[in-house]
């Protein structure tokens, strides 16, 4: 045999064998997928390791990668997608865009032209300019696999980005000729993130300013899913309200005397003078809600380039947040005086809030109803639509990764698919999608997806007939001009029979609370559609007032 021998440990596999068998050791379980000729020794690899690796295929790319941003928003662990490239790839750029908003370990397994004709123009099948470039936009990390020695090492390149700092989707493009190759490969083991070390200076910096605050607030957001127990004794120790606006909802239980929502909080903002913000941009806060000298910020995020993207706080601690705060809870006592508890403020400042969202009575009427029947480890799917939006006010959350958003990316239409992954993931768990007509609309193929498959998802379809917030908006801005916003539907509950589910419909709260008792009972996949009317406008309750000056401190 010729060349250099194989090294100690080496298999002769192909690249496809050594990506699939790589992944199967980093904890990749299930590959959310749509096969083509691109990928064809891939999908091979994957039927060789199904008793490892199962293929859920979808019923388009965007719904394969929504389930997999669905699935690591859901577990904090690295989900994973695989497709063809060209179209395929670019249906599923806005599940990445939205991975990366809201900091989803994602990994993208995307096929490839030949490699040899990569950038002449050739005018083949699924050929796009710099398709990796486009992938490194909306990914961390990006890297096209050339041989099958290489592979193993660079899906563990691929393991280490998704475990290290801020997790954020990464991208893996291998050509249909290089996935086939042969040649001696050696598989590496698990591959762990690299920590970053605690801080104790800028620990012990913040534990003092936080210990000497009159009003302190913490504010938490996806970042600090993994540190809900050192948030909750922090809280504790500091008598301080806790917010979230999405993607930090339920790291402190909602029915806590510190818990309070984001109309809370902004009335508290106003007289804060030190603020912990752990894992959150504290966009909101600090943009709408007005910053000054007075206010001072302890921010502790795994992202440096967070801590001086809007106003360098007083106290930066660039970390993971539950290393952080658990050290910050060791050392906090110490420089902490004796506190008054605050839970009697809370419950006024609730009470105020929910005077003033009364005029949302339809919308949290079926909120109520969805939260008194999906049980408390269930998780809920937000949808851009009219009860998802009150949602962010109203629905209480008590676990972390039970709330499941799209952040500040807003991606209407991404809502069944990604309730498929949580479930895909979380099978144990109650999953509830809850869509609006319009949204729903955007994926209601992957309802194929979750028949075929055995997922139990729950999909409630709020029915209005309509882009209810674009029209709402065209009524009330443009003089009661609507255009392109009324939707001509399909009969919701016999288009799920005729996927052979379950479909139901729901005309009140209390018919909604019946349909979801049956529907989570079932353990099967269930449309519920409730019809419903326009409903009150919910903006004025989200877009809160500036409550301190306006000029940022320097």
């Amino acid at each position: 045999m010729n060349g250099s021998p194989a090294p100690a440990g080496a298999e002769r596999m192909n690249t496809a064998q050594a990506v699939v068998r790589s992944m199967a050791i980093n904890g990749i379980d299930t590959v959310f997928c749509l096969p083509g000729v691109q990928n064809d020794p891939f999908f091979d690899a994957l039927f060789e390791s199904q008793e490892r690796i199962r293929a859920i295929h979808a019923r388009h790319e965007q719904g394969a990668a929504y389930m997999a941003v669905g699935a690591a928003m859901a577990t904090g662990k690295p989900a994973a997608y695989a497709v063809v490239p060209g179209p395929g790839f670019l249906n599923t750029t806005a599940a990445l865009a939205t991975a990366y908003g809201t900091n989803a370990p994602v990994l993208a397994v995307i096929g490839q032209i030949p490699l040899a004709s990569l950038g002449r123009g050739l005018g083949l099948l699924h050929e796009i300019p710099d398709q990796l470039g486009i992938m490194r936009t909306l990914t961390k990390w990006a890297q096209r696999i050339h041989g099958v020695a290489e592979a193993p090492a660079t899906v563990a390149e691929a393991f280490r980005q998704l475990r290290s700092g801020r997790p954020r989707p990464v991208g893996l493009e291998c050509s249909m000729d290089v996935w086939a190759q042969q040649a001696p490969a050696v598989l590496q083991g698990p591959t762990a993130g690299t920590p970053v070390p605690v801080d104790d200076e800028a620990v012990e910096r913040a534990a003092k300013l936080l210990g000497a605050a009159k009003r302190p607030l913490i504010v938490v957001g996806g970042g600090a899913l993994d540190a809900a127990e050192h948030v909750a004794a922090i809280a504790e120790m500091l008598q301080a309200p806790v917010t979230a606006h999405r993607m930090g909802r339920g790291i402190l239980d909602a029915r806590h005397p510190l818990s309070v929502g984001m109309t809370e909080a902004n009335r508290l903002w106003a007289g804060v003078d030190v603020v912990l913000a752990v894992g959150t941009r504290l966009q909101t806060q600090q943009m709408a809600w007005g910053m000054d000298d007075e206010l001072k910020i302890v921010r502790v995020d795994i992202d440096p380039e967070e801590h001086g993207r809007i106003r360098r706080p007083d106290v930066g601690i660039v970390g993971d947040a539950a290393p952080v705060l658990a050290r910050l809870r060791e050392v906090l006592p110490k420089h902490n005086g004796r506190r008054e508890p605050r839970s009697d403020e809370v419950r006024a400042l609730r009470a105020e809030a929910a005077a003033k969202h009364a005029s949302l009575a339809p919308q949290l009427a079926y909120i109520d109803a969805l939260r008194a029947e999906l049980p408390e480890n269930g998780v809920y799917v937000e949808e851009l639509t009219q009860i998802g939006y009150v949602s962010r006010l109203a629905f209480p959350t008590y676990k972390p990764r039970t709330y499941i958003s799209t952040g500040y990316q807003g991606t209407l239409g991404w809502g069944v698919a990604a309730a498929i992954g949580v479930k895909a993931a979380r099978p144990d768990a109650p999953v509830l999608s809850v869509c609006g007509d319009g949204g729903f609309m955007f994926n209601v193929q992957e309802l194929a997806t979750a028949v075929r498959h055995r997922i139990g998802v729950v999909v409630v379809v709020f029915n209005d007939g309509a882009f209810g917030n674009v029209m709402r908006i065209q009524k009330q801005s443009y003089g009661n001009r609507t255009i392109a916003v009324d939707l001509a539907n399909p009969d919701f509950v016999r288009l799920a029979e005729s996927f052979g589910m379950t479909g139901l419909r729901a005309k009140s709260p209390d018919d909604l609370r019946g349909a979801l008792r049956k529907a989570f009972a079932s353990g099967d996949p269930v449309l519920i559609e409730v019809p419903v009317g326009e409903m009150p406008d919910p903006w004025p309750h989200l877009m809160l007032p500036r409550v301190r000056p306006a000029k940022p401190a320097a």
